[in-house]
């Protein structure tokens, strides 16, 4: 299986997702990367890479990349030679299965839409991510596609959302459930109320409101909403995590005692983090495009992109697309 890689997008690219992809190719033999980036900067990162492993390592040369501040729509039209533009050109002609980028957000939703079309009966694509909570693993949608949402596109979330836990991840029957301010039927705004409305008249599992306290402990297996909600409730937790390790570590350097706690503690304390790991987790699926496009994360290391190409890897491999394709053609809801 070959896979398209970004080679440049990303805060550390191109060291890391050259990494990233010679990890990947290293533990999965039947794995191919074309690396789509400046080849003057990507052919000496890979000149001590083995030979069995360099041979399944693709330079598609362009000096072109759209960087973080380029505007997504405006670049993925004018910068036509960019990496994340070829990469997305490769899944488009069939050259490669899928499509993994640390980039920009925005451009690489442009560029699933405009390069790969949406689903028929699809109007916006969303970001899914797998959430750790403590009950059971739910996908939090959208948190990043689409900013500003219509109730048909929270809707349509919601439906992606139940076939790729249902179809993908083996829910049998996924419960969906808005995020909103408040568990009443009389809180949220009006998108969020008719969505609601639409919701509760479907064949979907839908269960009505969460807030925000109830993600953490897995409440339900679909979390809906609105791409910036999502990224902002994504971006916290993250920051949380980070903020709670960096803190014990702070206590524990002031005095002996925590020290000797620690030792007994670690274990455990390691296991939590791998839990709540964005690098564990690799990248998100942008569902509702004719075609695989992870998204990494935007400081991905290499431990990070070889996750979003086994991701990638297992989305093609569990067809996901297709599996989207057809219930949602079914009418799903």
């Amino acid at each position: 299986m070959l896979l398209a890689l970004d080679a440049m997008g990303g805060d550390r690219a191109p060291q890391e997702p050259c990494r990233g992809a010679v990890r990947a190719c290293e533990s999965l033999p039947d794995l191919e990367v074309a690396l789509v980036g400046d080849g003057k900067r990507l052919e000496p990162l890979l000149a001590e890479v083995s030979s069995s492993v360099r041979s399944r390592l693709h330079v598609v040369h362009t000096e072109e990349y759209i960087t973080m501040e380029d505007s997504p729509s405006v670049s993925m039209r004018r910068k036509r030679n960019s990496s994340l533009r070829l990469a997305l050109d490769m899944v488009r002609g069939k050259e490669a299965a899928g499509c993994v980028s640390a980039g920009n957000t925005g451009a690489i939703v442009a560029g699933g839409v405009l390069v790969l079309g949406r689903i028929a009966g699809i109007d916006r694509p969303g970001l899914g991510v797998p959430i750790l909570s403590l009950s059971r693993t739910s996908l939090l949608i959208d948190v990043g596609a689409t900013v500003r949402c219509k109730p048909v596109n929270l809707v349509q979330f919601a439906l992606m959302g139940s076939i790729y836990m249902r179809c993908l991840a083996g829910v049998p029957e996924p419960s969906v459930a808005l995020l909103s301010n408040g568990e009443e039927d009389i809180k949220g705004d009006d998108v969020i109320s008719e969505a609601r409305e639409i919701l509760k008249a479907s064949s979907l599992n839908f269960v009505g409101y969460v807030e925000g306290k109830d993600v953490p402990v897995g409440k339900t297996d679909v979390v809906v909403c609105d791409g910036y909600t999502g990224n902002v409730l994504l971006k916290f937790g993250e920051g949380l995590g980070e903020g709670v390790f960096g803190l014990m570590k702070e206590e524990i350097r002031r005095s002996f005692l925590p020290k000797i706690g620690l030792a007994f503690m670690w274990p455990m304390l390691r296991q939590l983090h791998t839990r709540f790991d964005y690098e564990k987790q690799g990248g998100t699926p942008l569902l509702g495009v004719e075609g695989t496009v992870i998204k990494a994360h935007g400081r991905s290391k290499a431990r990070a992109i070889d996750n979003a190409l086994r991701v990638a890897r297992q989305f093609v491999l569990q067809r996901g697309v297709e599996t989207i394709r057809e219930e949602v053609a079914k009418g799903g809801m």
